[in-house]
């Protein structure tokens, strides 16, 4: 069934060209996804769409009776309302059945001998019998409790903004529309509430308009894609994974078209030169097609993000957490954890909404004192810290001004130094742009800039407070391959399961009274264990302190390999006392050299040579042990 064409519609803001001459049809059964770099019109495209915003040329053209529903960034709620009240005010018939019960009810607790209100109540009853909606308000109190509102009587105006976009997700989802349309569902809630609304949009009749920057979810759940790309959309009938298939066979014709076109200017630019006769019809000709070859110059592609920042020198000491406790009033977020951070680590951090990720988080870069233990960083450590919202950013600053406060010179991987402007070009933020207010940008721009500006300070500690809200597929993209390069240590919360996959090696795991379980591998690894724990008893998890855990051999876990707090300690200074070492003993080398008529002088400096020599070989018996035993926990680590 045909629901809604799209016919050769164009939108500007500005000077800015979002998309121009866009064409296509929605079918029922149809799951679109719509991807594209931050800018380039995707949330404005869905508006125009769903009849929230005008375009500037062309028409959509809806069915009669086709109801469309779109879940925005920023939902509206009327004032005073409840959860459960917003999620029932649709007008559906089975929803107005619910309401007018509830409704009835209440007004006869309050008058329970009143026989009109009696009437009203019995008359609601069978209201609900015939609209058969007596499932409606359990349904709607299971989708607040699955996408993680436990109390559905709750006033919207007191939940923060992941809530309330939360409490509107379930609205779209349980009222009725033929043409459901959903602007990044998958911010603001957590891993097993995006794993619940996938199989909801899998199993939901109709059609589905969505953006979303989730890969996994977009794979699973799309039939269809739209890549919105430099002002032009491009349209494949397929999931994400055959999309990247397609996309890349797109782009090979389109550079071995454009190689062809350079041939032949090349060839009819040496022709003229040559002096070519113009007056013949012949010759006018063949110089018309040069400049008509010469006016097809194809529109340019979306820019390419370039993240090549550098990075400070990490010593041993990185962060050390030590029985950390942390409560709020009388719930306890976080009970004895304890973990000493490893070169190289990648962590990732889930558990559900509120469970305490963030704080954890702010534990680790000293932004809140733990109730008891201690949480240290070592004296190398920068920190570069990207959090979930822009709270550290001037909406009337200048996009230019923001990165210069940062760095007026950027040094790059390479050790190429580039200006502020240069960089931001990098990040797709052209020249004429770079000197807009913050607030005029988009939510996807704000946070590309706010990336940026975290990069180019040049951590080696990465905190990564949920990096995938609002960045486009593309940014993500390339974030994950400056994190494969990146030599510090990166903690990332995230319910993005594929940038999980993609860029972790543990699992922090908030498993509910203030337990933190770690976990080796990547999230898959770590939901294929959750997912098989009943059937095979306790799940192998590895020690706090940074070593691992080994596979259980013979009936019984072998203990996990880490090293002691000395140890640690010995490991992070035993190169400072190696070189001190030496140093003195060439010293000790210089002066017998220069005492060589002083017999008594030089009788002291050999027993002090003979005493350093064998301090340095104690030193370097004991470094060897120390990094074979780094090596094995590595190993383990690599192996569990």
């Amino acid at each position: 069934m045909h629901l809604l064409s799209v016919e050769h519609i164009t939108k500007s803001h500005g000077e800015k060209l979002l998309f121009e001459d866009v064409t296509f049809g929605v079918e029922e059964g149809d799951r679109i996804g719509i991807i594209g770099v931050n800018g380039t019109g995707k949330s404005t495209l869905l508006k125009v769409i769903a009849g929230i915003e005008p375009a500037d040329a062309g028409t959509v053209s809806v069915g009669s009776r086709v109801r469309i529903r779109m879940l925005a960034q920023d939902p509206a709620f009327a004032p005073g309302e409840t959860a459960l009240e917003h999620v029932l005010g649709g007008d559906s018939p089975q929803l107005a059945a619910v309401r007018e019960y509830a409704a009835a009810l209440a007004a006869l607790e309050s008058e329970p001998d009143d026989p009109s209100l009696q009437r009203r109540l019995a008359a609601a009853n069978a209201r609900m019998e015939e609209a058969e909606a007596w499932q409606v308000e359990s349904e709607a109190k299971t989708a607040l409790s699955r996408l993680g509102i436990a109390d559905s009587g709750a006033k919207v105006e007191t939940m923060s903004g992941g809530q309330r976009k939360r409490v509107a997700m379930a609205a779209a989802l349980l009222q009725p529309a033929d043409v459901l349309i959903l602007d990044e569902p998958t911010n603001h809630i957590d891993n097993e509430s995006v794993a619940w609304l996938e199989a909801m949009l899998q199993k939901r009749r109709g059609a589905l308009l969505m953006i979303t920057h989730d890969r996994y979810f977009l794979d699973r759940v799309s039939n269809r894609v739209i890549e919105l790309d430099k002002g032009r959309a491009f349209f494949y009938e397929a999931n994400y994974s055959r999309f990247l298939e397609l996309k890349l066979e797109r782009e090979e014709r389109e550079a071995a078209s454009e190689e062809k076109r350079q041939n032949l200017l090349r060839n009819e630019l040496a022709w003229i030169r040559r002096g070519a006769q113009a007056r013949s019809t012949k010759q006018k000709a063949r110089i018309d097609r040069y400049e008509a070859l010469k006016a097809q110059t194809p529109k340019a592609a979306a820019g390419r993000l370039d993240v090549s920042a550098a990075s400070t020198r990490l010593g041993r000491k990185i962060a050390e957490l030590e029985h950390v406790t942390k409560s709020y009033g009388d719930r306890t977020l976080i009970r004895d954890f304890s973990y000493i951070a490893v070169p190289e680590d990648r962590v990732g951090i889930v558990g559900r909404n509120g469970s305490g990720k963030s704080t954890l988080l702010k534990l680790i870069a000293g932004r809140l004192r733990p109730d008891s233990g201690t949480a240290e960083l070592g004296p190398t450590v920068k920190l570069g810290w990207f959090s979930q919202e822009h709270e550290e950013m001037d909406g009337s600053q200048r996009v230019i001004e923001y990165i210069r406060e940062g760095a007026e010179q950027i040094r790059t991987a390479e050790g190429e130094t580039l200006s502020a402007g240069q960089m931001l070009e990098r990040f797709l933020f052209p020249p004429a742009m770079q000197w807009t207010p913050i607030a005029k940008l988009s939510g996807g721009e704000k946070r590309r800039l706010q990336l940026l500006r975290v990069l180019t300070e040049a951590p080696n500690v990465l905190l990564l407070d949920e990096p995938t809200n609002d960045l486009d597929i593309a940014t993500l993209g390339v974030l994950e391959d400056y994190l494969d390069d990146f030599p510090g240590v990166v903690f990332v919360v995230s319910h993005d399961r594929y940038f999980l996959d993609r860029t972790v090696d543990r699992i922090f795991a908030f498993e509910g009274d203030g337990v933190v379980a770690v976990h080796a591998g990547n999230y898959s690894d770590y939901e294929a264990r959750v997912k098989q724990a009943p059937e095979s008893g306790p799940e192998p998890k590895i020690a706090s302190s940074g070593g691992v855990s080994a596979a259980p051999r013979t009936g019984e876990r072998e203990k996990s390999l880490k090293m002691s707090y000395k140890d640690q300690k010995d490991f992070e200074q035993i190169d400072g006392w190696i070189e001190e070492t030496e140093n003195r003993l060439q010293d000790v080398a210089a002066q017998m050299e220069a005492s060589g008529s002083d017999s008594f002088r030089l009788q002291e400096l050999l027993e002090e040579q003979r005493l350093l020599a064998e301090k340095l070989d104690g030193l370097l018996e004991r470094w060897t042990e120390l990094n074979e035993l780094a090596e094995r926990i590595a190993a383990q680590k690599k192996n569990t």
